[in-house]
């Protein structure tokens, strides 16, 4: 895997964790959150302009194919990454859990 295929990578996995969180309407306090992934996320693709890639089209794949647990387990990266808040990250893995038990 060559370095911008990672940097695609990663960029798919802070928008899935964005759109993770932006799911969790349990906590009141998540736009500060979502902008605090916002700004990381346009640090990160300052830092690192990606090669042959339509962001709009990559963010419309991940809303369109990517399943809400995917999403929440990349919000769980993302909110290590920022150092975002614990109760948060309570909330999504009780929510992992609560549909791993349903299967």
């Amino acid at each position: 895997m060559d370095r911008n295929e990672e940097l695609v990578d990663k960029f798919r996995y802070l928008v899935g964790g964005y759109m993770g969180v932006d799911s969790v309407d349990e906590y009141e306090l998540k736009l500060y959150v979502l902008k605090d992934i916002e700004k990381y996320l346009r640090d990160f693709l300052e830092v690192n302009p990606l090669d042959n890639i339509d962001y709009d089209e990559e963010v419309e794949k991940i809303r369109k194919e990517a399943s809400v647990k995917t999403k929440l387990q990349d919000a769980l990266i993302v909110l290590q990454m920022i150092n975002g808040p614990m109760e948060l990250v309570f909330i999504i893995k009780k929510k992992l859990k609560s549909m791993n038990n349903k299967k």
